[in-house]
This record gives C-alpha cells, structure tokens and sequence, in this order.
C-alpha cells in the first residue's frame, strides 16, 4: 500500500496475518512519514477454536498433584488386583543345549487406581512411556528368564491408559530368554511344555493378587514363528502360591506346549543306523574262506554305529540317562557285533575243522634223532616216584595199621579228567549242537533239533533279519504309544 500527498502525512498501515502468511508493507512518501506495522500470527501447535488440549493438561495436572507414586492403590485397606494379558509376536527358537528359548510379547497389565479418578469428556488419556516413572507401576519381574531385553526403537515401547473411573493399563513390549527343563528321556518323539512365570517382587499376596484377564493369550503370525525342530501345540496356565522368607507370593506362569518333529533325526540317525546294520549282513552271503573281506565289513559296520552314537549325543545335552534314539542305536550296534562275532565262530569251527582232517605228518611233524632222545630222558624225568602211606582199621577194636611203599607219580596225560556239572553241561550242549561233518550220522537221534555250527551262515540269512524287524515293530508300537 502507498500512499503520496503534497502536505505531511502520516500514513498507518495495519497488516493482519492469520495461519503463517507474512505481509510486507512498504510506505514511501515525498514527505516525512511515519510507517506502523502491527503483526499478529497464530503458531501452528497453538490451540485452535473448540480444541480440548488444555483440558486435557489441566486433568493431568488435577489428578498428579499430590500423587505419590511410591505407594500402591489401597495401601493398607484391600490387596491391589492386576489383571494380565499377554499377546506373543514370535516364540523361539529352543535351544537344547542350553535348555532355554527366546519369546518375544507385549505385556499387558490393568489395575484400578482411585487417585487417578477424573470428571471429563475424556474417557481415557493415553500417555507415554515418559509417563511412567510419575505412576504406581507393579514390580512385576519373570522368575525363569535368564535376559530380558526392552525395545526403545523409535521410542520405549511403552504405553499408559488411564481411564476416567480410575483403571490403568499399562503395555510394554519385551523380549525374554527364559528356562525351559527338557526331558530328554523319549527324545526324539519328546513333547515339553516350557514356562514363563511371573509374580511381584515385592508386594506378597496379601498386598497384590494376579489375575489372568479370562486368559487371553493371543498369538501373533504363528506360522513365522523359528521353532526349527517343534511344533507348536497349544497353551495352558496355571496359578500358584509359592512360599518365601519374604513372604507368600502368587505366581502365574503360562506353558508353551511343544512337540518335536521327527523329519531331521529320522534323516540323521534312524535311516543311516538301520542302514548300516543291514549292511553288515551282506557278509552272510560272503564265503567264509574270504577272511579279509568278511572281517573288514563287520569291523567297518562296528566302527560305523559307534560313529552314528557319538554323533547323535554331538548336539545333545548331556543327560546321565539312556534316551529312546540311544537304546535303537545300542541294538544296532548289537546286530553289527552280532554279524562279526558270527564270522569269527564260523572260521574257528573251519579252522579246526581243517585241523582234525589233517595227515598225521602234518599234525605231528618228525623228530629228530637228538631231539626225540631229549625228550624220551624229559620225561623219564618227569616219572617221578612218591612214597604214600595208607591207614587201614582192622577188627571191631578199631585197631589202626599203617602200609607204606613207594609208587611211580601218575603221568598227567593218563589222568582222567573228572565228571563234574561242567562235563556233563557240555554233553547235554553236545546233544543238540554238532560240530563235525557227521551231524547226518546214526549217531544223532532223528527226532532231535539239531544245529549244525558249519551252517551259520544260512542260519543268520534268516535269524538277523526277520530278529531286526522283529525288534522294529515292537519299539514303534512302544515309543509311538509314549
């Protein structure tokens, strides 16, 4: 605006600015001129027509002044009750060698506060997590976590609620290491229910009672969730009071029911244990003359199942007590052994065998003159005599006689050996076991068992396998029925 005369002037300029507009007054005159500019501009935070922040200060204000937040609601008069809820976004992965796994959730908790009372419009103000060192907040603390990690990403995630009729709700997001106990006695078809437990620090029952808010756990993406080897079967709860020096404390602890999925030990323990036990009986179709062959196939099926059992305990807790994988992997390591030790009776029989159908040269080869003499005074040497006494009673008096003489030592070769339980064992095992090529003979009654030991192999052709399956069938029916 401009403004020019002839005479003084003063010319006065008013500029109104509403909502961030800024205006520019130039005045010039051609006489002196007194310029007045008056700005008035509304800030863009500050309250606009109808705009209920102040009211809102002014309740914040109103219901912290005299608050003392070090004192619980009903301090003294009635115990505080806190309702829980507990929403989870992702659960694990479990750790078995360390017996933990990790939760991440958001941790509800509602109480009812009077001095936080107000009369508004307002039913609720939702306040930051700055908030919450100004409130009576429960000293809830988890008793089986080993961490706990809080997110301040952008911000704590923290959140207060207060209601008009006193009640608070106050949110925090966490992320929890907690203990799980895992017996591993029926690993791997195990199922665990692994806890999380949490109680006041301080206040006893008598002074703060948990409540779940009807148990409403909610879960969050549970197809994402890194179990790894679990799957996630469902939830449960329970309410304890645990007794302290401190005091009786109520403790609420919720269970995470999990159980084990049996693809990855199938692929890495059951399939290459069954395997190689079947594979140590191929050498029942190998001939026994074939030594090297044999014995290297039963010491490498050995070697291979104890690798398997070292294997398999690798990533594994070290539990004092045999698992159900541990004791299918000890029978195969029997049914390997069993094949090799079965080659080394079949070559001792056919060694010996072979032995008796010798010549009699080759048995016992000639002496020489010198060396047969040696041994003919050897044992004229060895012809020992011994002067025995015996004691003989005579007549009814039972008058004692004594006879001397001196008798020739008994060679050993010529001493029978006595009949005793053991010699008449192996007779009776004789009977049924033969071990010569005369097993066909009149000599063996047609109605008996009869084994024949040079027979070994077609034997466990069939013993080993359909004793395997045998043994499949039972431990599956047992262990899946656990």
């Amino acid at each position: 605006m401009v403004a020019n005369t002839t005479a003084p002037v003063i010319a006065a300029t008013t500029a109104l600015v509403v909502a961030n507009t800024t205006a520019l007054v130039v005045a010039n005159t051609t006489a002196p001129v007194v310029a007045a500019t008056t700005a008035i501009t509304t800030a863009p935070g500050a309250p606009r027509k109808g705009s209920k922040l102040p009211e809102a200060t002014r309740i914040l204000d109103t219901i912290l002044n005299n608050y003392d937040h070090k004192l619980r609601p009903g301090i003294g008069v009635r115990p505080t009750v806190v309702k829980v809820e507990v929403s989870v976004n992702s659960l694990g992965p479990i750790s078995i060698m360390d017996m933990e796994y990790t939760i991440d959730l958001i941790f509800y908790q509602s109480w009812y506060d009077e001095r936080l009372r107000y009369n508004s419009t307002f039913d609720s103000l939702v306040l930051n997590g700055d908030m919450v060192s100004q409130l009576w907040i429960p000293d809830t603390f988890f008793r089986n976590s080993k961490k706990a990690v809080e997110h301040t990403i952008t911000l704590p995630n923290q959140m207060v609620r207060i209601y008009n009729d006193g009640r608070v709700l106050y949110t925090i997001r966490m992320t929890i290491d907690a203990r799980c106990s895992l017996h591993m006695l029926k690993f791997p078809m195990d199922s665990h229910s692994c806890p999380l437990s949490f109680s006041s620090f301080s206040y006893p029952e008598s002074e703060m009672i948990y409540k779940w808010a009807d148990f409403n756990l909610e879960m969050n993406e549970k197809n994402t969730w890194k179990l790894l080897q679990f799957d996630f079967t469902g939830v449960s709860n329970k309410t304890e009071i645990v007794k302290t020096p401190a005091g009786d404390f109520m403790v609420m602890t919720f269970f995470f029911n999990v159980s084990r999925r049996f693809g990855y030990i199938a692929i890495q323990n059951y399939v290459p244990s069954s395997v190689t036990t079947m594979l140590s009986w191929v050498s029942f179709w190998i001939q026994r003359d074939s030594a090297p062959a044999r014995t290297s196939l039963g010491i490498t099926s050995v070697l291979t199942m104890t690798t398997l059992g070292t294997f398999s305990r690798k990533n594994f807790p070290r539990v004092s007590y045999i698992t159900v994988l541990d004791f299918y992997i000890a029978i195969c390591f029997v049914f390997c052994f069993c094949a090799l030790m079965e080659f080394a009776v079949l070559n001792f029989l056919t060694y010996n065998r072979m032995k008796a159908h010798a010549s009699p040269k080759l048995r016992h080869p000639p002496i020489s003159g010198a060396r047969a003499r040696a041994l003919a005074r050897a044992r004229a040497r060895q012809q020992e005599e011994v002067f025995v006494c015996e004691i003989v009673t005579e007549g009814s008096d039972g008058e004692e006689h004594v006879s001397c003489s001196v008798q020739p030592l008994p060679n050993p070769e010529d001493v029978e050996a006595p009949s005793g339980r053991f010699s008449g064992c192996f007779k009776h095992v004789r009977k049924y076991f033969c071990m010569g090529p005369d097993c066909d003979g009149p000599t063996w009654n047609k109605g008996r068992l009869r084994i024949h030991l040079f027979r070994l192999d077609n034997y466990s052709r069939i013993v080993f396998p359909v004793s395997f399956l045998l043994f499949n069938v039972i431990y599956w029916l047992v262990c899946l029925n656990l």
